[in-house]
């Protein structure tokens, strides 16, 4: 399909493919309608990404439909409950222990403290592996060939997480 929008420029293309998935119209009529609107909000200064957050709250991964007490290990479900701000924070702001504890959660569930995304997990590794950080060693390399090997993830889930970490390394800025 042509890209009916390069007259936008560079600058508001990374506007458009922001909202042309969440908003899951593709590139229907309702969906081209949307973009331009949203990038003309963007191009006068009537809405700005600067006030919005660019990741999702760190709460929002608590796995809210269990109770840690009902856990096979409370202890360990609580104690990531209390640190889970810190470490994804952490995360967020490219340290290294910190993706490696949040991709290790959101593969896993980690006693059922956090809520369990495979497909994000495996995206953490992905910006663990390309982040190339100096601490990174062989576990990470394994980390990366079981929890997005195919055992774990399908293609698709694995294409996915690659598209996401991708956007997760700019906003990181590596």
């Amino acid at each position: 399909m042509q890209n009916r929008h390069a007259y936008l420029g560079p600058k508001y293309s990374f506007v458009l493919r922001i909202f042309r998935v969440p908003l899951g119209y593709e590139y229907s009529a309702e969906g081209e309608s949307m973009q331009l609107l949203l990038a003309g909000l963007f191009a006068c200064g009537c809405v700005s990404l600067v006030d919005a957050p660019l990741w999702p709250a760190a709460e929002s991964y608590i796995n809210s439909t269990m109770v840690c007490s009902q856990s096979g290990n409370p202890g360990n479900c609580q104690h990531t409950r209390d640190m889970w701000k810190t470490e994804y924070d952490d995360a967020t702001a490219g340290k290294y222990q910190g993706q490696r504890n949040v991709a290790f959660c959101l593969s896993t569930g980690c006693d059922n403290a956090i809520q369990p995304d495979k497909i994000l997990g495996c995206a953490w590794r992905l910006v663990i592996i390309n982040s190339r950080h100096a601490e990174q060693d062989r576990t990470d390399t394994m980390n990366l060939k079981h929890f997005c090997g195919s055992t774990y993830v399908d293609q698709v889930g694995r294409r996915a997480a690659e598209a996401q970490a991708k956007t997760m390394l700019e906003l990181i800025g590596k």
